[in-house]
């Protein structure tokens, strides 16, 4: 699967973004909600995908980059997402967290940055349906992809074999249509791509390039 993330589309057009995205093979469409807080930059939020929900007919994968995440999830379920995912760095009480996405019936993600381990989550992994693995530092598209993160996605991959659970794998940061198969083989499911896509001088080749690649 792959989730085009808007945050590297061009914002003055982006309903040609979402056009684009609708016409292509994508899956997903991947929203970052950055507060200038917990990351250095700051995106969009409820305008935006309020402007956005009456466009888009592919589900939304809803990344909430933000201090004090419980405080908007509600908001953030009125537009129906496929999932919500909050950073383990950000919940103090995180079972409480994931249980308050999934009273609004929304599949519950949880987020970890390049420097937190899967050591850190293990005790979490029954009670999520997608990780979502940083491959670069959050806050801005176009960075390189951070090695280290294959150890992860084979860690992830062992313990979701290990304890016949069912969660989703996904890499947000650095994907690329030359890593995409290699992500793939080391047990990724759902790629998020920005850059990759929305800087390409055909996204929507960029789209199948990275979602239909064979691992």
């Amino acid at each position: 699967m792959i989730a085009p993330s808007l945050l590297s589309a061009d914002f003055l057009h982006l309903h040609k973004a979402v056009d684009m995205v609708e016409q292509s093979d994508a899956d997903w469409y991947h929203i970052d909600v950055m507060d200038g807080h917990f990351v250095p930059n700051i995106s969009f939020g409820f305008p935006v995908l309020e402007a956005l929900k009456d466009r888009v007919s592919k589900p939304l994968d809803i990344h909430l980059m933000i201090t004090n995440p419980d405080f908007y999830i509600e908001g953030f379920s009125k537009f129906k997402p496929e999932v919500i995912s909050v950073h383990f760095e950000t919940c103090i009480h995180l079972h409480r967290t994931l249980q308050h996405i999934q009273s609004f019936d929304i599949k519950r993600g949880l987020a970890i940055n390049p420097h937190t381990s899967i050591a850190s989550i293990l005790g979490i992994l029954e009670n999520v349906d997608l990780i979502c693995l940083m491959g670069v530092n959050p806050g801005f598209g176009g960075q390189e992809f951070i090695p280290e993160t294959i150890d992860k996605i084979q860690q992830l991959a062992h313990l979701r074999k290990q304890k016949k659970l069912n969660f989703k794998i996904e890499i947000d940061g650095g994907v690329t249509t030359k890593n995409a198969k290699y992500l793939y083989e080391m047990g990724a499911d759902i790629l998020v791509a920005g850059s990759a896509v929305f800087k390409a001088k055909n996204p929507q080749k960029a789209i199948a390039e990275i979602r239909n690649t064979k691992p």
